[in-house]
């Protein structure tokens, strides 16, 4: 379920990379935020870190009940600069956007939208479904040599998968062991999805900084135990990670070589400088045609003035 970033999260200048440190495992609380009728735990970003290589944001939603009376429709939205990357564990969800896909995504499937210099969509729920929605939200910050491209979007149904000792490792971007995913990446990043149970041995790239976002149970790492509702920061500089749960967890491990630019998010936008995000915000408000029309029953979701604007 797509943002926003709101001052909570972020400044409203642009800030300067993050630096990452050589390894170290640095556990913080995910801030708790409403959107649409769920209530997410968001991980990323943060006021002590912005960014994990490429990845910017993440949103942890549910489990939580939908049905008729909760839906968990989020409107038509724009975003521009960013690549938005819908993984679900549990439900399913039907994706709406401004390109003409209308697409469900259900567990086990990657939905992967690129903003570049314009899109708009919505996430509404299915007709008839009722159960466990629960799943992770995520948002990829595209750099100079492609954000103001045009706008995409994929679904892959089936991911590459990687057996590890006590481990079973889904590729959602990027590779490991040798099996990559099919799934656009602009930047050298990485997303795993690990189900662990008990002791397991990651490989990572010694180039990447990494952080774990846990979605259920409880996993240790270097005698730090995180569940879900943290977000586990573990630099750069390792070339494995032992990783070790009491019973079945799953978690999301976020890697890529640090962003090396400037960004300044807003609302549903990353992008470089104020004047960017007030283009983006007038062409959205006048509805300008730069995001395309969404055709989903759902209002539209209008952005608050940006509050440095006069």
């Amino acid at each position: 379920m797509s943002g926003p970033v709101d001052a909570k999260d972020l400044s409203d200048t642009p800030e300067a990379p993050d630096v990452a440190p050589a390894a170290v495992v640095a556990v913080s609380d995910s801030r708790l935020a409403n959107v649409g009728s769920l209530q997410v735990r968001r991980a990323l970003p943060n006021r002590g870190r912005r960014t994990v290589g490429a990845w910017c944001f993440a949103d942890h939603f549910g489990p939580a009940e939908a049905d008729e009376e909760h839906r968990p429709d989020i409107g038509p939205h724009p975003h521009m600069g960013l690549q938005t990357v819908t993984w679900l564990l549990d439900g399913e969800l039907l994706h709406r956007d401004s390109l003409g896909s209308e697409q469900i995504i259900r567990p086990g499937q990657l939905n992967l939208m690129t903003a570049g210099r314009g899109v708009a969509h919505a996430e509404e729920a299915t007709s008839g479904f009722r159960g466990v929605l629960h799943g992770v939200q995520l948002w990829v910050a595209q750099p100079s040599a492609t954000r103001h491209g045009p706008p995409a979007f994929e679904q892959h149904a089936e991911l590459p998968r990687v057996e590890l000792d006590n481990c079973d490792a889904t590729i959602l971007i990027g590779e490991l062991a040798a099996s990559r995913s099919a799934a656009r990446r602009d930047t050298e990043h990485v997303g795993l999805d690990l189900e662990v149970r008990g002791a397991t041995t990651v490989p990572v790239d010694p180039a990447f900084e990494y952080a774990l976002v846990v979605t259920e149970g409880a996993v240790l790492v270097e005698g730090h135990t995180a569940t879900p509702g943290h977000l586990v920061y573990l630099g750069a500089g390792r070339d494995e990670l032992p990783l070790a749960t009491t019973g079945h967890s799953r978690m999301l491990l976020l890697g890529g070589t640090p962003f090396q630019e400037r960004l300044l998010m807003w609302w549903n936008f990353v992008a470089r400088t104020r004047d960017e995000v007030e283009a983006g915000y007038a062409d959205w408000a006048d509805d300008s045609g730069r995001f395309g029309h969404v055709a989903s029953p759902l209002p539209r979701i209008e952005a608050d003035r940006p509050f440095w604007m006069p």
